[in-house]
């Protein structure tokens, strides 16, 4: 009788478990730090607050841009944060000569609304390249993700033609990821409730422009073997620049990283 209780026990808290993660995976996937509609942000360089509107809500962006520029560079940022610091991304192109748009992903900073689905991340990733393709030859586009953000890059590429996808400590898929981090969750358990599958690993052979993968070796949130796996299924001129001992969030303190990025950009 005591076993059979447990087991009840148990079942039912795999039931709640699973309501749990189904009902609050945005919680544990998504991290926004929210700004007031007012604030003002500051950085040593021009640049234009943008809105884009979208279905229900406003997507607040940043257009930084440099005299004569190159191209330009749609920038999607990791999952926590907003643009108050993801802006100081847009120095390391600008020095390069490109322009750059950076979006906050809705419930972001100023961004209004809020992520209710894979579907609606792509959707307002397209309205930002179309603000883009306004202003400047698509062919003049690069399209730069990182961490959750080179799903968002990488589906966006598929469906577009810009000149280059370059993809930050890019995940494999958020299946993928969630065993990683959570290696007893059975995966077809978590194929079935998750959300936000970030299926880059099927995307990627469909990108018909050149793409460019960044990894740091010592990436413990995202494996560096994401992006070994990932760079077999490119079908197009495609490179892995591996960086020896770079993590998940310190890419842009090693010289090697600066030195590829300029050479892909020149």
């Amino acid at each position: 009788m005591i076993l059979v209780k447990l087991l009840l026990v148990a079942i039912l808290g795999f039931i709640v478990g699973c309501g749990v993660f189904y009902f609050r995976q945005e919680n544990m996937i998504f991290y926004p730090e929210a700004l007031p509609p007012d604030f003002q942000y500051s950085f040593p360089t021009r640049f234009d607050e943008v809105t884009l509107s979208v279905d229900s809500a406003a997507i607040n962006a940043l257009h930084f841009k440099t005299d004569n520029p190159k191209g330009v560079i749609i920038y999607f940022h990791g999952n926590a944060g907003n643009l108050s610091s993801w802006g100081e991304v847009a120095l390391d192109f600008m020095r390069l000569n490109y322009d750059v748009l950076i979006p906050d992903y809705r419930g972001y900073g100023k961004s209004t609304g809020k992520i209710r689905s894979e579907r609606m991340l792509h959707d307002d990733a397209t309205v930002a390249y179309d603000y883009l393709k306004a202003r400047y030859l698509e062919n003049q586009i690069i399209i730069y993700g990182r961490s959750i953000g080179t799903g968002i890059a990488a589906y966006l590429a598929k469906e577009t033609k810009p000149r280059i996808l370059i993809l930050e400590s890019p995940v494999f898929n958020m299946r993928d990821l969630a065993g990683y981090h959570y290696p007893l969750m059975p995966g077809l358990l978590v194929a079935s409730l998750l959300k936000y599958p970030m299926r880059t690993d099927l995307w990627i052979a469909k990108v018909a422009c050149p793409i460019y993968l960044f990894h740091g070796t010592a990436d413990d949130v995202v494996p560096y073997s994401s992006s070994e796996r990932l760079i077999k299924l490119a079908r197009t001129e495609s490179r892995l620049i591996s960086i020896p001992g770079g993590g998940h969030n310190n890419l842009d303190a090693f010289a090697l990283y600066h030195e590829e990025l300029e050479r892909i950009l020149k």
